[in-house]
């Protein structure tokens, strides 16, 4: 369960913490500043949960506006679709209509490996440099290879996991 905090722009008002969006309407309703007025303005702070989460909470910018639907995605969503977003949004810049947009449909690679050199490894594997016979792989320079793909892919940590991704 994801845990996040309402932090009252209004100083003379305590904040709260909420698990749903229910449990978020009801307080806020609720909640009055000393002078007895109503507060409307929060700060939304990620507090608990998924490390995965914590990383969707960054990339969506997690806010009053889109709190509700930060906590419907974090649970609706795989981890496959949150790293997907964590790294077509967060990474890559793209932009993504939470209501609307795919996360499948982002344009990313994703690569769980631990270096560029292993991605280079991979590809001369794949046969993507090319017909290369068993005997010159020896000869083979990957960690050349490995600079050269650094140019068009980056690397970063999401959930424990090293991913080597690269934006479409």
């Amino acid at each position: 369960m994801t845990t996040l905090f309402a932090q009252p722009y209004d100083l003379s008002a305590n904040g709260f913490y909420f698990e749903t969006n229910e449990d978020y309407n009801a307080k806020a309703k609720a909640l009055r500043n000393d002078y007895g007025q109503p507060v409307e303005e929060f700060e939304i702070q990620f507090i608990d949960g998924d490390d995965i989460d914590c990383d969707l909470a960054k990339a969506i910018s997690i806010n009053q506006a889109n709190a509700r639907r930060f906590l419907e995605l974090a649970e609706e969503w795989d981890d496959d679709q949150k790293t997907r977003f964590i790294l077509a949004v967060g990474g890559c810049g793209y932009q993504f209509d939470l209501n609307n947009d795919n996360p499948d449909d982002l344009d990313v690679d994703i690569y769980e490996l631990d270096s560029m050199r292993e991605l280079a490894e991979q590809f001369v594997d794949e046969g993507l440099c090319g017909e290369i016979p068993e005997g010159m792989r020896y000869y083979f320079d990957y960690d050349a290879y490995a600079r050269d793909l650094a140019m068009d892919y980056s690397d970063t940590t999401i959930n424990g996991t090293r991913i080597i991704y690269r934006c479409g």
